[in-house]
């Protein structure tokens, strides 16, 4: 019987294991709130101050990441706990929370009647909704929440089928007996007025070149506005050379990117920026210039760390997106919804908007995902959802180009979208 046991915690343990491995950073500090002597993450390589006054943190430091693994129903006052944890955190901390599935208790019971499982004394049985509750009463706010392992016992190859892909399927995901919650500080931004640099990758653009430069406004202490031309065959470097002479006060700079497509070049434009936050604004002005401060706001106030436009709120002008692309769109958005576990509406829009500091880190961690995105949206995207940094969609009203054609082709970078989706289920979704 102590063997069954031990096989059984075990494989919940290393799958836990695997989670939280998943959403750590190994050059981070981590506080560790447990109990009765237990750590999850006490034989692994991680910077790791393990806390076992669950109710009384004494700890004084500042912590990139704080968990609670599998303690909260040990707790006895949940809200106390989160009131004293905000004080370990800093501006951009990860509160990760696992607890389990309330409707696995009847089975938990029976496991630890049978001894197949160690036994809790639990003086609480919260639900997802309760503790987001409590959360944002004690100033954090969830990013993520989600659901895993389904056959918590280990079966060569069923145990795989059931726990890395039908588990992360709609409805049955809801049966899973591993909730977590990933959650993030607020009340920790302090007063300032970060520079901006935003980035126009521009390809045949000659006629919205000065356009895009006198239509940019001013935002935070300084803003700088970085061309990277790429390979044009209408004189757009030429353009932009003549725009950046002329308009010398608006501290315009600009740069041949080597090699093609957007990603590269948007790429090329983040690395020579020098703002605090790092936009991208298409150089064919289907997105209004007119509309980034809203972006510049909600990424300053806090609000947001990764923000996106959304071209599917307000009605487009005609001719503004294909009949195909809308549906397009709307499949994607669908998608990424389930794939992210964060609600994102229009990911293809070419506006988007996070910090250089956040950028930076997501660059150091590129080799996960790899080089696999010729346009920079699912980069960033997939970045950022590995971050678990907090998504915020601002809704835009979309405009019919002026000069020029799209570089888009329907069904060629339709059918390269599709099996990026694909390569990222098993990136983010169907992970071990």
């Amino acid at each position: 019987m102590k063997l069954i046991t031990k096989y059984f915690s075990n494989f919940y343990s290393k799958d836990l294991l695997k989670f939280y491995q998943y959403n750590l950073n190994k050059e981070k500090n981590i506080l560790e709130i447990n109990h009765e002597n237990y750590s999850l993450l006490k034989e692994t390589k991680y910077k790791l101050l393990v806390n076992y006054e669950n109710n009384n943190i004494k700890t004084k430091g500042k912590f990139d990441y704080i968990i609670i693994p599998d303690t909260l129903s040990t707790v006895l006052d949940i809200q106390k706990l989160f009131s004293n944890i905000h004080n370990n955190c800093k501006k951009n901390t990860r509160l990760i929370i696992n607890y389990h599935n309330f409707l696995w208790l009847p089975i938990l019971n029976l496991a630890e009647k049978l001894h197949l499982k160690k036994s809790q004394n639990r003086s609480n049985w919260l639900n997802t909704d309760d503790l987001t509750n409590l959360l944002e009463i004690e100033n954090f706010q969830v990013i993520k929440s989600g659901k895993r392992l389904l056959f918590p016992i280990k079966i060569p190859i069923i145990s795989v089928l059931f726990n890395k892909y039908i588990a992360n399927l709609p409805i049955i995901n809801s049966m899973c007996v591993t909730n977590y919650l990933i959650a993030r500080p607020l009340g920790l931004e302090k007063n300032k007025n970060p520079s901006v640099s935003v980035v126009i990758a521009a390809r045949n653009e000659k006629g919205n070149i000065e356009n895009a430069v006198t239509r940019t406004p001013q935002m935070g202490s300084r803003t700088e506005i970085i061309f990277v031309e790429g390979g044009s065959s209408d004189g757009t470097y030429e353009e932009i050379k003549r725009v950046a002479t002329k308009y010398k006060e608006k501290n315009i700079i600009y740069a041949k990117q080597k090699g093609v497509g957007k990603g590269g070049a948007v790429r090329k434009g983040f690395s020579i920026a020098t703002g605090d936050i790092l936009m991208i604004l298409d150089a064919d002005l289907t997105v209004p210039p007119e509309d980034l401060p809203k972006f510049y706001n909600a990424i300053a106030s806090g609000k947001g760390e990764y923000i996106n436009g959304c071209r599917l709120v307000y009605p487009m002008e005609d001719k503004a997106m294909r009949f195909l692309n809308i549906l397009g769109n709307k499949f994607f958005s669908i998608a990424f919804s389930w794939l992210l576990n964060q609600k994102i509406k229009d990911t293809l829009c070419g506006t988007k908007v996070i910090s250089r500091k956040n950028y930076l880190q997501l660059a150091k961690n590129r080799s996960y995902f790899g080089d696999f995105d010729p346009f920079g949206d699912y980069d960033l995207i997939f970045g950022a959802t590995k971050m678990n940094l907090k998504f915020v969609e601002i809704p835009i009203r979309y405009k019919a180009r002026e000069y020029g054609s799209t570089n888009i082709s329907r069904f060629k970078h339709g059918w390269l979208l599709l099996k990026m989706v694909a390569f990222a289920m098993n990136k983010i979704k169907f992970v071990d």
